[in-house]
Order: structure tokens, then C-alpha cells, then sequence
């Protein structure tokens, strides 16, 4: 059984797919914001709402159980709020990390869509980047 349909068999259905429509919605707009994080005038912005997208992610990833959604969603979560402290820009390395952890939330949107198991998170995804340097 996938995991799409693990959800349905455990929750409501009208919940699933709200959680999935609005998961949608969130990575549709993730990797923007994060280029965006290279303007100078945008960085607060980007780096607020991003923490946002994260934030409401983890939360609706814990009402459904979904573990590796969590772990990966709060591993972020946490690294923008130290973004939050810098005036930024971001640096390269801070974006394409980013980037991959775009990858991987749009994989996981795959793998609801097709009902698949949710894939592994990519170890290299756990090693931050030096978060400060410009």
C-alpha cells in the first residue's frame, strides 16, 4: 500500500486531499522565493515566508504522521530561523542546498500523487551549509 492511500485509509479523505492540495500549492512556490534569497532587497521577505511554508508543513505533516516529512521540514525550519538573524543575501552554497531540499519536497509530491512510499531523504540534505558567510 502507498502512502497516499495509507492516509486515506487513516484519515478523512477530505483531509488528505486538502493536505495534499495545499502541499502542492507550497512547492509550487518554494524554489522562487528561494532564488529570491539572493536579492538583497527580497532576503527578508523570501527567508520569512519560506519559514512560513516550512512551519505550516511540519505541522501538517505531524497531524498526518508522515516522519520523514517532519524530520526533514523542522531540520529546515530550524535553519531558517538562524537565517532570519543575517541581513543576508544568501550565499550559492545557502541557495543550491535550498534547491535540493525543493528537490526533495517535489519528490515527495510525486510520490503522493502516484502512491509510492515516501523516498529516503538524501543524507547530503542533513549537512548544512555555513549559513552566515555571504
Amino acid at each position: 500500500m502507498g502512502v497516499r492511500r495509507e492516509l486515506e485509509a487513516n484519515f478523512d479523505f477530505e483531509i488528505v486531499d486538502e493536505f495534499l492540495d495545499h502541499y502542492a500549492m507550497m512547492v509550487e512556490v518554494m524554489e522562487g522565493l528561494v532564488v529570491s534569497l539572493s536579492r538583497p532587497e527580497q532576503y527578508g521577505r523570501s527567508v520569512d515566508e519560506l519559514f512560513r511554508i516550512f512551519h505550516n508543513i511540519k505541522s501538517a505533516s505531524n497531524f498526518l504522521q508522515l516522519e520523514p516529512i517532519i524530520r526533514l521540514s523542522t531540520f529546515v525550519e530550524d535553519a531558517l530561523e538562524q537565517m532570519r538573524g543575517y541581513p543576508g543575501p544568501a550565499n550559492e552554497d545557502v541557495i543550491n542546498w535550498l534547491l535540493e531540499i525543493c528537490d526533495m519536497f517535489t519528490q515527495w509530491q510525486e510520490d503522493l500523487k502516484l502512491d509510492n512510499e515516501l523516498s529516503k531523504i538524501k543524507f547530503s540534505l542533513l549537512k548544512l551549509p555555513d549559513l552566515e558567510s555571504a
